[in-house]
């Protein structure tokens, strides 16, 4: 049986501790977890002509599903913690999860800041076999990252999801997290520091994100959790009202849930995702109408005439 990521703060901030003193990039191994036929490793060199290795966690799949899902994380970005969705996933999806540069067994060793460098470097993720088309989910901090890579491809991502949108505004957890680890950056672990060293400085990208949003014509869904303390759903709803847009963001509310959705029920953040898959028009050859012509009626005008 898979064994539970770590959970809640002070499991996850003990398992970011535990690994760096112990040289692993995964708080829990997914290898001891899944066989590599259901969850495995891949990497891939950045675009934009960075070349770093990036590490991410997907779904092998003997022939392309009809859907590939690809989820940019948050800050830390940890892939891992996907595991349990990646595991659940039906046949006729896959889904890749990334490490985001600077993060997990990703390259580089420092924090990448700029949002507009992240997107470049994980542009390859969009790529996508013949016919098969792309749901992006940007989650937490990589929502904004989400956002400029669906501008900056247009054709490749037919849904975009923002799930748990972080956008520069922190609830009570988050500002206290934040006020915390600038004390103490020196002493964090590797992605801990580069969380709060990219958390910080998000605010004045934001504009960009705001400009691509306003650019796209797919579908975009907020998803959102209502107890969500970190990224306060009122932010994302203003977000959501105040973006014009070419058709209007679906906001949902997801009642109870905080900022981690993906730590809940597996099914209920399927089930949504699932949601926000637009259904495939089915095409139907239909005759076409003519007018109806009426042999007595036309007679008796011609007897009159």
């Amino acid at each position: 049986m898979a064994r539970k990521r770590p959970k809640g703060l002070l499991a996850m901030g003990w398992a970011s501790f535990e690994s760096a003193a112990r040289g692993r990039t995964e708080h829990a191994p997914t290898s001891a977890d899944y066989p590599g036929t259901v969850v495995r490793r891949t990497s891939f060199i950045a675009g934009g002509g960075h070349g770093w290795r990036i590490s991410a966690l997907e779904t092998p799949r003997a022939r392309p599903a009809a859907w590939k899902i690809v989820v940019i994380t948050g800050a830390p970005s940890w892939a891992e913690y996907w595991v349990e969705t990646l595991a659940a996933l039906p046949a006729d999806r896959e889904m890749i999860v990334v490490d985001r540069p600077g993060y997990g067994a990703s390259e580089p060793q420092d924090p990448v800041q700029d949002i507009r460098t992240q997107a470049e470097a994980l542009a390859p993720l969009l790529v996508a076999a013949r016919g098969q088309r792309v749901m992006l989910v940007g989650q937490s901090y990589g929502a904004a990252i989400a956002s400029l890579m669906a501008q900056a491809h247009p054709g490749r991502v037919t849904s975009l999801v923002l799930l748990s949108g972080f956008f520069a505004d922190t609830g009570p957890t988050a500002r206290w997290l934040l006020d915390v680890g600038a004390r103490a950056l020196k002493m964090l672990p590797r992605d801990l520091r580069h969380a709060v060293v990219e958390c910080s400085g998000q605010r004045p990208q934001l504009a960009h994100a705001r400009r691509a949003l306003g650019q796209l014509s797919i579908p975009i869904h907020m998803i959102h959790g209502d107890r969500d303390d970190f990224a306060p759903i009122e932010v994302a709803e203003r977000l959501a009202a105040e973006t014009v847009t070419r058709r209007p963001i679906r906001f949902i509310r997801t009642p109870g849930a905080n900022h981690f959705i993906n730590d809940g029920p597996v099914e209920a953040l399927l089930a949504a995702l699932e949601a926000c898959i637009p259904a495939r028009k089915v095409w139907r050859f239909a005759w076409p109408k003519l007018p109806r012509f009426s042999l007595s009626r036309s007679l008796a005008q011609a007897s009159g005439a």
